[in-house]
């Protein structure tokens, strides 16, 4: 900047600054022009602050640190300036249009100490003046006026989206100086969108918190937002704009000879897991009405699984084409089993466990036929002697190998889903039974005390619409709801043997897994097919037994592992290490297992034992935990003391107990 102009921009401005006291004294007519010049004022100062911080390269003896115009004075002259506003205001010398605009430029001067762009100020006056209005120009809430209408709220929203389209250019570049690379066009789009929807916020929760679809566009609107930045789909160029910036830092020249052209990997499948979970999102909101129209929700159950299978097919078993086909069918499967679990429908509760049989049949045969085709093919060829062959082989069986961990990690989480569903509708089943026993017996015993007030044939009719609730309910859950434990059951079942081998498969067996695998059993459902007896109460049975059951097998095969490692062959010579080896350690372990009989007995039945016995098999455990020398012996030992202990204490809770009670 000349010094000739900016001679002319300071003298203006100390022109206006003086003037506005004098204006400031006119009669309440003619505030509008202490308004005016107020406005100029600050718009002068914004500008002149801006060239002198960002456009200044002058610097004192070549140090970076000390520039001309230093940052205490944007925040000295920010704060003044606001405070001077709010002493204004209180005065009654400027209206509250002039307080919203002068409060957004002096506020806007703060964004030069964070983002370092030439045109920040602008950009952020912008966005202050399209966000603020709800906050600033609708604050009377003693006035119905102050409220927003629907009109003024789509107006607002429509600017919001427009300011920040328009400082798409100063997003890019703060992205750019964040990440140290350009964004990605989705990750612009991204981030455009989230600060679009939290700008609509005080529009929403300030003047339409009563109205729920605002609420859930705005939600929806953030959750595209952030979807686009964590998967940053690709963006059509048609629906791009590329400024001269944009394009310059997408194309440099260092970058282009340092690392030359690069073939990005392609990301298209990610517009279909934003489409799944946009939908999701939909469907829980109550957006897309599946849970009033049938057909609809066949169609989403369809769109979503074919959407969710596309993209596991692309991002995980992409060269595996054998595969796509039945994939996407599972998924299509597993969508409107879920779906129509949660929303039956008149003949869903006769299809749908025909629907898990094909779940369950697909498994093994998806699981089969992923290897055989591959393996099939490599030995088909006879190149045997050629050493890229036998790699490429090799590459190949990994890969196979890689393949089948991912279809057993994709089938237990299908599994768990289906069983987490079936839980919480049965849960659901058995709250509407309690609640209609309930209610049937709270207006039976009214409709006994109001006999005498109702004419017989009301009383008939009450008795009459009492009696038939009860049988309602009965026949409701043996239509509905019973294939539902049988499935669970199955479901459960599957997800932790499937879970089981991943253990094995990933980890080698790890002994900690089973402590958060076992919990996965939590889900068996009362089923008098699979287990006599077995109800809520013993929900934590197959838990326990689970635990000590993997526990004990694994120390078997760890004692059998080293004596077969230790060159004993099919036999052991008696008197020799590996004999007193297995001998010590299979004694040892037999040692835990009376606290853990003892404690699964009790957590299936929760009888009360002798307070002795908890006690006595505690010693029995000690030996096992200081002398074995395999880990899973000690690791059973201490949960031995750990169950003997527990279960001693909640015996005694019960004797409390019941005590009091007496």
């Amino acid at each position: 900047m000349s010094l000739k102009t900016f001679c002319k921009l300071i003298v203006a401005d100390v022109v206006l600054a003086m003037a506005v006291p004098g204006l400031a004294l006119l009669p309440s007519k003619l505030h509008f022009m202490t308004e005016v010049a107020l406005i100029s004022h600050a718009l002068l100062l914004c500008y002149i602050e801006n060239r002198f911080f960002n456009y200044s390269s002058i610097y004192y003896y070549g140090l970076e640190d000390d520039i001309m115009y230093p940052s205490y004075m944007v925040i000295l002259t920010t704060f003044v300036g606001l405070a001077l506003v709010r002493r204004l205001s209180v005065d009654n010398r400027i209206g509250p249009k002039a307080v919203w605009i002068l409060t957004c430029l002096y506020s806007s001067k703060l964004a030069v100490l964070f983002i370092t762009s030439k045109s920040v100020v602008w950009v952020s006056a912008i966005l202050l003046l399209a966000v603020s209005p709800p906050l600033l120009l609708y604050k009377d809430k003693s006035r119905t006026a102050s409220k927003m209408k629907a009109w003024q709220g789509y107006a607002h929203a429509s600017v919001v989206a427009l300011a920040v389209w328009f400082c798409r250019e100063t997003i890019f570049e703060a992205l750019q100086w964040w990440n140290g690379r350009p964004p990605s066009d989705g990750l612009l789009l991204g981030f455009c969108i989230i600060l679009t929807g939290l700008a609509c916020v005080p529009i929403v929760a300030l003047h339409f918190s009563h109205v729920l679809s605002a609420k859930r566009c705005l939600v929806l609107v953030v959750a595209t937002g952030v979807l686009f930045v964590l998967m940053q789909p690709p963006i059509p160029l048609s629906w791009t704009y590329r400024s001269d910036l944009i394009k310059a830092a997408r194309q440099s020249a260092d970058d282009i000879s340092i690392y030359g052209f690069m073939a990005s990997k392609p990301t298209w499948p990610s517009w279909l897991i934003i489409l799944a979970i946009l939908l999701t999102l939909a469907a829980v909101t109550s957006i897309i009405p599946i849970k009033y129209i049938v057909e609809l929700r066949a169609f989403y159950s369809i769109v979503m699984g074919i959407a969710l299978g596309i993209y596991i097919s692309a991002e995980f078993f992409l060269q595996a084409t054998v595969l796509h086909a039945l994939i996407v069918v599972t998924m299509v499967g597993t969508c409107v089993f879920v779906v129509f679990t949660h929303f039956p429908s008149a003949s869903s509760t006769k299809l749908l466990p025909w629907i898990f049989a094909l779940l369950v049949a697909l498994f093994p045969v998806t699981y089969l036929l992923e290897g055989q085709v591959r393996i099939k093919s490599i030995l088909g060829d006879n190149g045997f002697g050629d050493f890229e062959e036998e790699d490429r082989k090799l590459t190949t069986l990994l890969a196979v190998e890689g393949a089948r961990t991912s279809l057993l990690g994709l089938y237990a989480a299908i599994f768990m889903l289906i069983a987490l569903e079936i839980k919480f509708e049965l849960a659901s089943l058995m709250r509407e039974k309690a609640v209609e026993r309930g209610g049937i017996r709270h207006s039976h015993s009214s409709s006994q005390g109001s006999s005498t007030s109702f004419p017989p044939r009301m009383r008939f009719m009450q008795q009459r619409r009492a009696s038939t609730v009860p049988t309602f309910s009965i026949k409701r859950m043996a239509a509905e709801g019973a294939w539902m434990p049988a499935v669970g059951n199955v479901a459960t079942i599957m997800c932790f043997a499937i879970c089981l081998i991943l253990n094995v498969n990933l980890t080698g067996g790890s002994n900690q897994a089973i402590f958060f695998l076992a919990p996965i059993l939590l889900l068996l459902n009362q089923d008098s097919d699979f287990v006599a007896g077995f109800g809520d109460k013993q929900r934590y049975f197959p838990v326990t037994v689970a635990i000590s059951g993997y526990l004990i097998l694994s120390s078997l095969y760890s004692i059998w592992q080293d004596v077969w490692h230790g060159n004993a062959g099919w036999g052991l010579e008696v008197g020799g290490p590996d004999w007193f080896f297995a001998v010590k350690n299979l004694a040892l372990l037999i040692l835990t297992f009376p606290s853990h009989i003892v404690f699964n007995r009790f957590v299936w039945s929760y009888t009360k034992q002798t307070d002795s016995t908890p006690l006595l098999t505690l010693p029995l455990n000690l030996p096992s935990i200081i002398i074995t020398d395999v880990i899973q012996v000690k690791v059973l030992g201490l949960l031995g003391i750990i169950y003997s202990l527990a279960q001693y204490i909640i015996s005694r809770q019960q004797y409390i107990s019941g005590l009091k009670y007496i």
